[in-house]
C-alpha cells in the first residue's frame, strides 16, 4: 500500500478530533491539513485554528458553508418531503455529503493521498463519508481512526491527551453535556447518556433550541412563506436567502415549542439507536411544504412522488446522497416543482404548525367545480355513475364467483 504523506481531516477543535490529529501524525508520520466546516452549529470556530496551529497544522481551512448546505442540500431535500421512517427529518444525513465534498475538493487543492473522520465504527457517520467520497474521487483513501485505534474509552482519550501535549481544555471537557450532540442550520440531536435507555425520559434543561410547548408563548402568531418552484423565497412578504430563511424559522419555531422529536431509529449498520433532535424549521417547512402541493400538484404526480419519498429519504440516511438513484429521483423531483409556486399562511402555537390558508396563481384547486352550491353544469354528477360501476366491475365479478369479503 503506497505511504501516506498528507491527509485532509474534518476538524471540530474538539477532544476527539485533536486527539485524532495528533495520532495521524505519530501513526502515519504524515502531514495533516484540517479542515472546519461552518454550517450554522452556532459555536466559534476560531479556536480550531489556534488549535490547529498549535499542533503544527501549516494548510488549515475553515468554511462558511451555510448557504451551500441550505441551497444545495437542505431545500432538494424538503422538495421531496423526506422523512426517515416516518418522523426523522435527516438533520445530521444531509450535512454529511457536503463535507465528504469539501473533503474531497480539499485533498485534490492540497495533493493530500487520504481523507480522514472522527466518526465512530457503530455509526452511520462512516459510511455517508466513505460512500461520498468515494463516489466524488474513487481512488481517495479514507482513515478512520475508531476502527484502527484501542482508545476505546473516554478515560483512555483524555491520558492520550495529557501524554502528547494536546492542547485540551481539561475542566471544559469535564462539564460537558453527557450527551453526543450535532448541530447544524437544520437541527440539533442529542444520543448518549440516559438516552441509552428507551425507556428514560431526558431532563427539560437537555433541549437547546426549543421552549416546552408548555412555556411557549399563550399567543399564537401567524407567519406566511412564499415559494417558488418548491423553494422558500420570502417570509411575510421579506426576501431573504436559504440560509437567512432557515434561521428565522429557527428562532420563530423555538419560540413556540416546536420542532422536537424523541426516536428510535434503525441505523443502516444494523442496530436501533434512540435520539432526540430539535428540528424547528424544518418542521414548519414540512408541513408548509406539503400544504402549497397540495394545490398545485397533480393528484397522480403527489402520490407518485409520496409513494417514492421513503426510498428516496433512506438514500440520504444511509449515505447514497451522491448515487445514481438518489439523482435520478432528484431530476424527477425537481421537474415536478415547476408549478409549485405560491403562498402558505401557517399558524405557530405551543407546539403545532397549523396550516391556515394557501393560494397559487398556478392552483388546480377549482372552485367551481368543487363548490357544494349551484356549479352552473362545471360538473355533471350522472357521470359518477358509470365512473363507480366501472370500478367495481372486478368486485362484482368475483362476488357473483362467491368470492365476497365477508
Amino acid at each position: 500500500m503506497a505511504e501516506i504523506k498528507k491527509v485532509v481531516l474534518a476538524y471540530s477543535g474538539g477532544l476527539d478530533t485533536s486527539i485524532i490529529l495528533r495520532w495521524l501524525q505519530e501513526q502515519y508520520q504524515c502531514e495533516v491539513v484540517t479542515f472546519t466546516a461552518d454550517i450554522g452549529q452556532g459555536e466559534e470556530l476560531e479556536p480550531a485554528r489556534a488549535k490547529a496551529q498549535a499542533m503544527g497544522v501549516k494548510d488549515i481551512f475553515i468554511d462558511d458553508l451555510r448557504e451551500e448546505f441550505v441551497r444545495d442540500f437542505v431545500y432538494p431535500q424538503f422538495r421531496a418531503n423526506a422523512l426517515y421512517e416516518g418522523e426523522y427529518l435527516l438533520g445530521t444525513s444531509i450535512a454529511r455529503p457536503l463535507i465528504a465534498k469539501r473533503l474531497v475538493e480539499i485533498a485534490e487543492m492540497t495533493g493530500a493521498d487520504a481523507i480522514a473522520h472522527g466518526a465512530t465504527g457503530k455509526g452511520n457517520d462512516q459510511v455517508r463519508f466513505e460512500l461520498g467520497a468515494y463516489a466524488l474521487k474513487p481512488g481517495i483513501r479514507v482513515i478512520a481512526p475508531w476502527r484502527e485505534w484501542q482508545l476505546n474509552s473516554r478515560e483512555a482519550l483524555m491520558n492520550y491527551a495529557r501524554e502528547h501535549d494536546i492542547p485540551v481544555d481539561f475542566a471544559k471537557v469535564g462539564s460537558k453535556s453527557p450527551y453526543s450532540m450535532d448541530a447544524n442550520l437544520l437541527h440539533i440531536s442529542y444520543e448518549g447518556g440516559g438516552l441509552e435507555d428507551p425507556w428514560w425520559q431526558p431532563e427539560e434543561s437537555m433541549w437547546r433550541w426549543t421552549l416546552a410547548p408548555e412555556q411557549a408563548k399563550d399567543q399564537a402568531e401567524t407567519i406566511e412563506l412564499s415559494y417558488e418552484r418548491g423553494d422558500i423565497v420570502a417570509i411575510n412578504g421579506q426576501a431573504m436567502s436559504p440560509a437567512e430563511v432557515l434561521g428565522w424559522l429557527n428562532r420563530k419555531g423555538g419560540e413556540h415549542g416546536i420542532g422536537r422529536l424523541d426516536l428510535v431509529e434503525n441505523r443502516y449498520v444494523g442496530m436501533k439507536s434512540r435520539g432526540c433532535y430539535e428540528t424547528p424549521g424544518g418542521t414548519i417547512m414540512l408541513k408548509a411544504h406539503r400544504a402549497i402541493e397540495s394545490i398545485t400538484l397533480d393528484r397522480e404526480v403527489a402520490h407518485l412522488k409520496d409513494e417514492l419519498m421513503p426510498r428516496y429519504a433512506s438514500l440520504i440516511y444511509n449515505g447514497y446522497w451522491w448515487s445514481p438513484e438518489r439523482l435520478m429521483l432528484q431530476t424527477m423531483i425537481d421537474q415536478s416543482q415547476a408549478s409549485v409556486n405560491g403562498v402558505v399562511r401557517v399558524k405557530l402555537y405551543k407546539g403545532n404548525v397549523m396550516v391556515v390558508g394557501r393560494r397559487s396563481a398556478d392552483s388546480l384547486f377549482d372552485a367551481s367545480i368543487a363548490t357544494f352550491e349551484d356549479d352552473r353544469g362545471a360538473y355533471n354528477q350522472k357521470d359518477a355513475e358509470g365512473f363507480i360501476r366501472l370500478n367495481g366491475l372486478r368486485l362484482r365479478i368475483a362476488a357473483a364467483k362467491g368470492r365476497s369479503m365477508r
